[in-house]
């Protein structure tokens, strides 16, 4: 009798549904079509119906999952619990762990790979590897690949989420971040919710839904005509219209309501007479609200106190454990489970076999909110202590512990702590926060809070590092804190002032932490922190005496111990800055990195790893700079550091690829680092290195439009950051005020830079270039200042030795020196652009140096120039540079040849052959004798194998043990 009312029940509610069940059948008709390769015809696989409580939603949810299974689709599904919105990952949990535990362990390890370890936490599987915690955005991306296996392995696959106004923040942050990806899976997505119940911070998931192809499906309550049949389906058809259209007014057409009241009219064998009104008024009542209650009382205060239990507990709930809430035995738990099934309150769990679950949410939430307040508190401490007891774990028991008053328990606070470390583990700090405030207003054991207010600011530092601060300060004040926590403490307090442009505030931090510390290990790793902070602060005050300091350091140091490491590595990147010579930054960077650098050290941070990693590509060895890159960005991504480490290392990369003169794919990396910036929380610092890497390579492309249209979207020349990025915004800036034609602006920014660079003593040009532009911005008006800028520039690039600047350099001085004196310092920019892996910069020089021999009438050295420039410049992807290149060939009535360099992944016989030669040191003429060319072939050749191999003559010997050798 049971099964037979709830499938009328299900049968009626589904009356006027006409639209709603058209839209559903045309989605799974559009997934058949998607999976047997017809194009989708819905805009995407996303359908959402929405509604006041009582509306039918659930039972419409039901109905699509009959008919996806009727067409022998997988369906996952879930649904939003009142009170399980604490739970973080609650619904994805829902969705993803039927399938997960049809698995064995060792299928599990194999279907979710590498992954495992970051989503384990969220998935509420057991991670064994993980020693820090993933950022959201990593396990959001871990789930994203385990739904979009799931799917290709099940496909086609429909997901339901009833009640997501009630669903985990968490989880709709993930659903609304992964909806982008539906369109390209064999996957439908069903949502239903009450709009007015979705709270504030779902405002990401509601957008996706309310705007992602069709808007929501809003259900109508039942017409007069609807409730009518309902009624006479259940009293008879003789119930009068009157009583009917009375029945309509009292349920205002509600169809949970009006089945409901159906039902009971039945049982009480009316027949809709006008005499029966009273009757059905006092039924009609009783179906919510205070009616509701007065039936449940009827069925006896145990029963009252069981339905309580269930209540608290929340969505599904097995009877063993309301019963242990309640204080019922076993038997007397199954005879109120009886009466409850019986009055239409508990019903069986459409989740998960032998549990229970309210008919109707309705009804738990009335239960609910009528339980006294002190009950209610009691028995959330008793359901704390039961899902424990019961091996629930600790989350399930902290979400009732935020329920219960603070009383100075040290063990909820324990519970709190452990929870809120496994949220972290989760990727979920907003939870994780939540449970740590209330651990620390039980309150916390005095010898506890240090470092509780540590585990609290770990949990904002994502979210709100300004709160961060506040925490860190306190947990600083507390007495005898341990000094290794109180250096984790200060490390994550510089960490946090750094990210919200504070980095005086954290330079002084450090340093004086340092002075304070009497353990010498930790006093050197506080001036290394002291060190990063003011290096990377535009504002420091005295940064060559601070480079002194760092350069007396060093000297003495050996990089045995990781602090010591960490400052050579400082060194090195110091020296690359004022511009000592490469030899000098090479040595330190080799000592910093011999021991080793990790880039996911929990109290050092990556800004020296990658540091280190980029001043290779200055010095002129950029595949060395792409292989630490490639493995310091790996060991953040395993890790689950998937936001502004991924985005930073994705730019990075991208401007080693922008130097190598890989222009196109620069531009496909940053634009993927920018990406990847604009959707992390706070990740503000990596937005503003992938935006200027973003216009330099848009620059050098040619496409001047639409650097502009980025740089204006960003605000990019409105606000200058405090702290030190690279490539420097200003300059960039500049660089974009040239190609528009805005010299005047343009040198008056540049000016600017190069009083606050001259003043810091960071004379490389290979680091900023603020020189060369400021030559090329002053040549029309200062020929004469323009001329000495660049003279400068060329003693400073050959002080440091790189052949890219000082190639880049000359191409400048050539320039803005012009007529026939410039012809020798065109000629020596290439010859040191063919020694470098900087190949946009050749072809630049290349253009300029024959468009020059052009201007002087030497045509036929000028057309070598000129086909080499242009054929440089197309495989670099610089369009405007190879159509400068043809109009110069057309003046000088040339036409240019087909091109013939074809760029590769390995080296010829003969390219490899000569690179061994040069990597023992051979001049170019040896080399040149050696395989039978001319000088000027021997050299393009070797220009060549820089370009494929990423490095210059000094980095030729290593990077060719790994570099794959000629195809036989």
């Amino acid at each position: 009798m049971a099964h037979e009312a709830r499938q009328s029940v299900n049968q009626q509610q589904l009356l006027e549904r006409h639209r709603e069940l058209r839209a559903v059948d045309a989605a799974l008709a559009d997934l058949q079509g998607a999976v047997d390769g017809a194009p989708r015809m819905q805009p995407g696989g996303l359908l959402t119906f929405t509604g006041p409580a009582g509306l039918g939603k659930t039972t419409l949810m039901a109905q699509v999952r009959a008919r996806a299974v009727a067409h022998g689709f997988t369906v996952l599904s879930a649904r939003g619990g009142q009170n399980e919105q604490e739970l973080a990952f609650h619904v994805v949990r829902q969705l993803v762990q039927p399938s997960l535990a049809a698995m064995s362990e060792p299928e599990r390890r194999t279907f979710l790979g590498s992954w495992y370890d970051i989503v384990a936490a969220a998935l509420g599987l057991e991670a064994t590897g993980m020693t820090r915690e993933p950022d959201p955005t990593g396990v959001r991306d871990g789930l994203d690949w385990v739904m979009t296996r799931l799917t290709v392995l099940d496909a086609p696959v429909v997901l339901l989420l009833d009640d997501a106004h009630w669903a985990d923040f968490e989880s709709l942050n993930w659903l609304a971040s992964f909806a982008p990806r539906i369109e390209n899976l064999p996957l439908l997505v069903v949502v239903a919710y009450r709009p007015e119940d979705m709270p504030a911070e779902a405002a990401s998931f509601r957008t996706v839904v309310e705007h992602h192809g069709h808007r929501p499906h809003a259900l109508e309550p039942l017409s007069a005509a609807a409730v009518a049949r309902i009624i006479r389906e259940h009293v008879g058809k003789a119930a009068g219209d009157e009583f009917c259209a009375e029945c309509r007014t009292v349920t205002e057409g509600n169809p949970f309501e009006t089945v409901e009241l159906a039902i009971r009219l039945a049982e009480r064998n009316l027949q809709g007479t006008e005499d029966d009104l009273p009757v059905m008024r006092d039924l009609a009542s009783a179906i919510k609200g205070p009616g509701l209650l007065d039936r449940l009382h009827r069925l006896g205060t145990t029963a009252v106190c069981f339905a309580s239990a269930a209540a608290v507990l929340g969505t599904s709930f097995s009877q063993e454990l309301a019963a242990t809430i309640a204080v019922v035995g076993v038997e007397q738990a199954a005879e109120e489970t009886a009466k409850l099934r019986a009055a239409r309150i508990l019903t069986d769990s459409h989740q998960s076999g032998g549990e229970l679950e309210f008919v109707h949410p309705l009804i738990a939430t009335t239960i609910y909110k009528s339980i006294p307040p002190r009950l209610r508190v009691g028995l959330h401490n008793a359901a704390a202590e039961a899902v424990r007891a019961a091996g629930l774990g600790p989350t399930a028991a902290a979400r009732h512990l935020l329920e219960v008053p603070c009383e100075g328990n040290h063990e909820a606070v324990a519970c709190l702590r452990e929870a809120a470390r496994e949220y972290l583990r989760a990727g979920a700090p907003e939870a994780a926060r939540r449970l740590l405030t209330r651990a620390l207003q039980e309150p916390a054991p005095p010898e506890e809070r240090a470092a509780l207010l540590h585990e609290l600011a770990c949990s904002t530092f994502l979210i709100e590092p300004a709160a961060t601060v506040t925490h860190l300060r306190a947990a600083l004040a507390e007495p005898e804190v341990a000094p290794d926590l109180r250096a984790s403490i200060v490390y994550r307090l510089t960490q946090a002032l750094a990210h919200t442009d504070r980095l005086a505030e954290a330079a002084t931090v450090a340093a004086d932490e340092a002075q304070q510390a009497t353990n010498p290990r930790t006093r050197l790793r506080m001036t290394a922190d002291h060190f990063v902070w003011s290096a990377f602060r535009t504002d420091e005050p005295d940064s060559p005496a601070r480079s002194r300091t760092l350069a007396r350091m060093a000297e003495r140091l050996t990089g045995g111990a990781l602090e010591e490491r960490y400052i050579l590595g400082l060194r090195a990147w110091d020296a690359m800055l004022r511009g000592e010579s490469r030899q000098t930054v090479f040595a330190y960077a080799e000592s910093a990195l011999c021991g080793g650098l990790s880039w996911t050290d929990e109290n050092r941070g990556f800004e020296v790893p990658a540091s280190v990693a980029l001043l290779f590509m200055y010095c002129d060895q950029p595949r060395r700079a792409e292989d630490l890159f490639s493995k310091g960005v790996a060991e953040c991504t395993n890790m689950g550091w998937r936001g502004s480490h991924l985005a930073l290392g994705q730019t990075l990369f991208a401007y080693i690829r922008y130097h190598r003169g890989s222009l196109a794919e620069a531009e496909e990396l940053v634009r993927e680092g920018l990406r990847i910036a604009d959707k992390v929380e706070g990740a503000v610092p990596a937005q503003w290195f992938a935006i200027g890497v973003l216009i330099q390579t848009l620059l050098a492309r040619g496409r001047t439009e639409e650097a502009r249209r980025i740089a204006d979207a960003h605000h990019y020349g409105d606000v200058v950051p405090n702290a030190v990025i690279y490539p420097d915004p200003r300059t960039v800036y500049a660089e974009l005020l040239l190609a528009e034609g805005r010299h005047a602006d343009a040198a008056a920014l540049l000016t600017d830079v190069g009083e606050w660079l001259d003043g810091r003593a960071w004379r490389n040009p290979a680091w900023c270039p603020w020189q060369l532009d400021l030559a090329s911005a002053l040549a029309s008006t200062e020929p004469e200042r323009a001329a000495d800028l660049a003279r400068d520039a060329v003693q400073r690039a050959r002080e440091f030795g790189a052949a890219s600047a000082t190639g880049q350099a000359l191409h400048t001085l050539a320039e803005v020196t012009g007529g026939p004196a410039a012809l020798d310092l065109h000629a020596e920019a290439v010859e040191q652009l063919e020694r470098a892996p900087a190949a946009y910069e050749l072809a630049r020089a290349l253009v300029g140096h024959g468009a020059a021999l052009s201007r002087n009438g030497r045509l036929q050295e000028a057309a070598d120039r000129l086909y080499q420039g242009l054929e440089t410049a197309v495989h670099c992807g610089a369009e405007a540079l190879a159509g400068r290149a043809r109009e110069e060939l057309s003046a000088a009535g040339l036409r240019p040849l087909p091109l013939r360099y074809a760029q590769t992944d390995t080296l010829t016989a003969q390219e490899r052959k000569a690179a061994e030669r040069a990597a023992q040191g051979h001049p170019v003429a040896v080399v040149a004798k050696e395989l039978h060319l001319p000088e000027q072939g021997a050299r393009q050749l070797l220009s060549s194998v820089y370009r494929k191999v990423g490095t210059d003559a000094a980095g030729l010997a290593a990077a060719l043990e790994t570099f794959p050798r000629p195809r036989s």
